[in-house]
């Protein structure tokens, strides 16, 4: 199995299959703006549309519902380009603009520098 960017905890597959119910097919994008700063924001997939400088990091695959890609503004990669990320899901207001701000809880991000062995193994980041 190829080495990924990108990984969620079960905490949040289960949230996630329960957003897809509610809104259809989603996505991911991690910009390191404003508002909640580089917290994972959930839209309806497409809703965000992303752009040439955006990066798409995979596609996390969660049983029952379609694969979920995951993007991030290509500012933002350039520090991270080296870190493995893990979606998880916290109690606590999140962003009023990501799916999951209804819920009482916020996706937030876990990080660790990639190993060398995983960067050699590594599809390369594609472009929006």
């Amino acid at each position: 199995m190829r080495a990924r960017r990108v990984d969620l905890t079960e905490a949040a597959a289960e949230l996630l299959r329960r957003l897809v119910k509610q809104h259809g097919p989603v996505m991911f994008h991690q910009s390191g703006g404003c508002c909640d700063g580089s917290a994972p924001m959930c839209y309806p997939h497409g809703e965000f549309r992303t752009g040439a400088a955006d990066v798409h990091l995979g596609d996390l695959v969660v049983p029952g519902i379609a694969d979920v890609p995951v993007w991030m503004s290509g500012p933002q990669f350039e520090y991270w380009r080296h870190t493995h990320l893990t979606i998880d899901v916290v109690s606590g207001r999140g962003s009023g603009f990501s799916l999951e701000a209804p819920e009482g809880v916020r996706f937030l991000i876990r990080s660790r520098l990639l190993t060398d062995a995983e960067v050699a193994d590594l599809d390369g980041p594609t472009a929006g």
